[in-house]
């Protein structure tokens, strides 16, 4: 195993949820960490800074002073994404589709070009994916199309890095519980609670494990892609639940 101990880290959207636990444990593993999110003041990470990622200029900013602090840089994480809406995508509307594109894809492009001029030799960059990237379902389109994109520029990626000392990993996960559905459904807690009802759903801890797995691999040994599914989950949408 490679060891994190003195080593310095990026994480987008850091603020909740899968985020703040991939920071969190970073943090456990003696990584300095620098955590952004639109809302600075609910950071918890060593250096608290405000990003919106689908601003270039907020990037641009962010980055700047990340590294600054930080500085150097070993660790890239691509977290900040979400979705909007179950709906057919005739029912969708040009101002989501531009919120969920410029969130999901956009951001991990801005973050990443940015980023890497300041990753050094060893680094590591983790673009957090979803199942939906791997398998489409019904009334997610754009959610589906954006998540098919960050994989696809994983890939894509990992050939330019190729013969240069920096890992490259899609962490795919499946249904996790977290404040994804509240913001998917606008705030509608029964909608959003119904997604986790009577399944134990992959705890935020759980992928951030899986992130310090795959961080922790030797020098020669790049893990490509990781899935993690709830075991009661075979695809985006076949759950077995609990009567």
């Amino acid at each position: 195993m490679a060891g994190l101990e003195g080593k310095t880290a990026v994480v987008t959207g850091a603020s909740s949820g899968i985020g703040a636990a991939i920071a969190q444990a970073l943090k456990d593993n003696d990584v300095r960490v620098a955590g952004g999110a639109r809302r600075a003041d609910r950071l918890e990470t060593d250096i608290a800074l405000e990003l919106d990622v689908t601003d270039p200029a907020s990037c641009e900013r962010f980055v700047a002073d990340a590294v600054q602090q930080l500085g150097g840089l070993d660790i890239l994480v691509n977290n900040a994404g979400l979705g909007l809406g179950r709906d057919p995508f005739d029912k969708s509307t040009e101002q989501d589709e531009e919120t969920v594109l410029e969130t999901n894809v956009h951001g991990v492009l801005r973050m990443t070009r940015l980023c890497l001029p300041h990753l050094r030799d060893g680094g590591h960059i983790v673009n957090m994916g979803s199942i939906a990237g791997r398998q489409a379902y019904e009334n997610a389109a754009v959610y589906v199309a954006s998540k098919y994109a960050v994989r696809g520029f994983t890939y894509a990626l990992r050939e330019d890095l190729l013969g240069r000392p920096i890992h490259l990993t899609t962490v795919d996960p499946g249904l996790v519980e977290t404040n994804f559905s509240r913001v998917r459904f606008r705030g509608d807690e029964e909608k959003a609670n119904a997604v986790y009802a009577g399944v134990e759903a992959v705890r935020p801890q759980d992928v951030a494990d899986c992130v310090i797995f795959v961080l922790t691999r030797p020098p020669h040994v790049n893990i490509d892609e990781l899935v993690v599914k709830a075991l009661a989950q075979s695809t985006p949408v076949r759950i077995v639940r609990d009567a």
